[in-house]
């Protein structure tokens, strides 16, 4: 009788040994193709920030503060994110708020129930490489939604709540900040970069006056303050720069150590949070972040968008985070 052609059993793990290595090689490829499009979208993203940056001044002559920390809405400011709601499709959302109180009040809760807008994810926010695209609950209920995109504030401190001084950056607390005011020019000027969705944090700790000189020594400048692993920027309506702010202390994606419970986290630092007294100075070690590897995301003043690698120079990072800081020292 005449056999049936077929395979034997060595043939056949050959051929699946071949498609193993095929989708080997594959993988990383669709993997890159992947992130490349998340990239992409991050950077639109910007980009429509860019724009309604550039819609509000040319409506109020002015680019928005990072907050406002006078006035009733003083103990919750509100962010130079949500200024900017008009101009990301959110006019009907920015109708109904009441700037003149806190995002927490009854007033405004109200009106978004049950936790308010603060609550509301704004798609424009969020990177589609950051996994933490949730709501931050409090007792199972959303009371905040995170963003991914951090406001310029300073290289370490952001406000003088005595002087007035701010961070010399682009943004800052209760500024009417002009094109004029950034000498060096919109496009030599960082205005907004990635931040992580609930990065571990201290708040209205005591730091130094002068910057610490290295990631490492951060962590034994802090006294005091508020601890927590995962809220750091988790409030897209709070005016406070370790919710919506970055600084230009270090790189981008620096990793600054703190030991606790015997975990290793990379953390954001700041001390006492803007208007929530009339004398101490909000100092920040504010780190930009993100899930692209070896770069974040970064929009300048002029609305253009550049990839900033994680290798930038340090002086010259810290120089596009001034508005009056005269030449930029190095390529970005």
């Amino acid at each position: 009788m005449n056999r049936r052609p077929a395979f034997t059993l060595v043939e056949l793990l050959v051929v699946i040994a071949i498609i193993g290595v095929l989708v080997a090689l594959l993988l990383p490829a669709v993997q890159a193709a992947r992130e490349a499009a998340r990239r992409a979208s991050c950077q639109n993203n910007l980009r429509q920030l860019g724009l309604a940056l550039h819609n509000y001044e040319s409506a109020f002559q002015v680019f928005p503060p990072s907050s406002i920390t006078d006035g009733g809405a003083a103990s919750q400011p509100w962010s130079g994110q949500s200024f900017l709601l008009p101009y990301m499709e959110g006019a009907g959302q920015f109708s109904k708020i009441d700037f003149s109180v806190g995002y927490h009040t009854s007033t405004n809760k109200a009106l978004f129930p049950p936790n308010g807008i603060a609550a509301t994810k704004v798609k424009v926010l969020m990177c589609p490489s950051d996994p933490n695209d949730k709501a931050r609950l409090n007792a199972g209920v959303a009371e905040h939604y995170p963003l991914c995109y951090g406001l310029s504030v300073g290289p370490y401190l952001v406000y003088n709540p005595t002087t007035r001084a701010d961070g010399g950056a682009a943004f800052a607390p209760n500024a009417r900040m002009t094109a004029a005011s950034i000498g060096d020019g919109l496009s030599n000027t960082l205005g907004m970069s990635e931040v992580k969705a609930f990065n571990p944090r201290f708040h209205d700790a005591t730091l130094p006056a002068t910057a610490p000189a290295t990631p490492g020594a951060v962590s034994g400048s802090v006294s005091g303050g508020a601890w927590s692993e995962f809220n750091g920027h988790t409030e897209w309506v709070c005016g406070r720069a370790i919710h919506t702010g970055f600084t230009t202390t270090f790189v981008p994606n620096t990793k600054v150590p703190h030991v606790s419970g015997g975990k290793t986290f990379d953390i954001d630092v700041s001390s006492m949070r803007e208007g929530a007294t009339t004398t101490d100075n909000t100092y920040g070690v504010i780190t930009s972040r993100s899930y692209h590897p070896g770069t974040v995301c970064t929009l300048l003043m002029d609305s253009s968008v550049r990839s900033i690698s994680s290798t930038v120079n340090l002086a010259t990072w810290r120089a596009l985070g001034t508005r009056n800081d005269g030449d930029i020292p190095g390529d970005f």
